[in-house]
């Protein structure tokens, strides 16, 4: 018995990468699967290959499952739309989404193009929003339901290079805690997952000094698209209806939880503030609460294992 027989699943995204694993995982747990992949390049600046997915969806069917393919871009509500009319209509309903479909634009904010940061925010925030549009109101009809959205740690800590993917990807966090909030009553759960894992969107990032080469290195060796699987796939699970609103990362063989935004200190002043006071008495309290710069790499010292 699998964790999510019975269950239909679309997964964007699903012709390479942590999506095809998702895909694969899905379906030996179980599941119905709608393999959706756009096949465009890295930036997204390509007609993409819609075989992609199909080659997927086979691999599923030719081990025994269940699978059909999808080539939309999530960056359309339309073809979300047809997405779920698909799982619906050829695989007879539709319970669980795991969406990583995703781009890559890099470069410094002074530099970046309208162009590179639109492309980006669209696949990953609206591509989230529409893929969510698109099913909630089904899942909030059966009352049962669950969203599996990737952030990334250059959203929640920060990367330099990455103003729009990591806007973008703190955006996703913002939409899946509100979508968790209102579809709570209805059974309808939305979650986050931060991947770490070697990919090809990983394998575009430059090589720039010795300690980036050795990092790069043990990320091949001890991160791939498989870690990612099986939290992912889990969050589908009727084990873990009690699970949404939540971030978690993954990275090789660990699995963490994310505290969320809450205040953590206050100054009151009854008479009001002005420039001055602010920067006499308040700035030099909250000094001492302030979040450091630092990237992943400093917040994750060491190599993933």
């Amino acid at each position: 018995m699998g964790k999510l027989d019975g269950k239909v699943v679309i997964v964007t995204g699903a012709g390479r990468g942590i999506g095809r694993e998702c895909a694969l995982l899905s379906a030996k747990e179980g599941a119905k699967v709608v393999v959706n992949d756009l096949g465009g390049s890295i930036d997204g600046g390509d007609d993409g290959d819609v075989s992609v997915a199909e080659q997927v969806a086979r691999e599923i069917r030719d081990g025994g499952g269940q699978a059909v393919s999808n080539g939309g871009s999530v960056t359309s509500l339309s073809d979300c739309e047809a997405m779920v009319e698909q799982a619906l209509g050829e695989l007879g309903g539709l319970h669980g989404i795991i969406s990583p479909a995703g781009i890559l634009r890099d470069a410094m904010l002074h530099k970046m193009s309208e162009a590179d940061w639109d492309a980006v925010i669209d696949v990953h925030l609206k591509g989230s929003f529409n893929i969510c549009r698109a099913s909630v109101n089904h899942f909030r009809d059966q009352e049962d339901g669950s969203v599996v959205l990737f952030s990334s740690t250059s959203g929640l800590i920060g990367n330099i290079g990455q103003s729009n993917y990591g806007a973008a990807k703190m955006g996703i966090v913002g939409l899946a805690h509100i979508m968790a909030m209102e579809g709570e009553r209805k059974n309808v759960r939305c979650n986050v997952i931060t991947p770490t894992a070697w990919t090809r969107m990983i394998g575009t990032i430059p090589v720039k000094s010795e300690a980036d080469a050795h990092r790069f290195e043990m990320m091949q060796k001890n991160t791939a698209p498989s870690h990612i699987a099986p939290p992912s796939v889990a969050l589908l699970a009727d084990e873990a209806k009690d699970i949404t609103g939540q971030v978690f990362s993954v990275r090789g063989k660990e699995i963490f939880i994310w505290s969320q935004p809450r205040p953590i200190r206050n100054m009151t002043r009854m008479e009001g503030w002005t420039v001055d006071a602010v920067l006499e008495h308040a700035m030099p309290m909250f000094r001492g609460a302030t979040t450091d710069l630092g990237n992943a790499r400093v917040v994750f010292p060491y190599d993933p294992v």
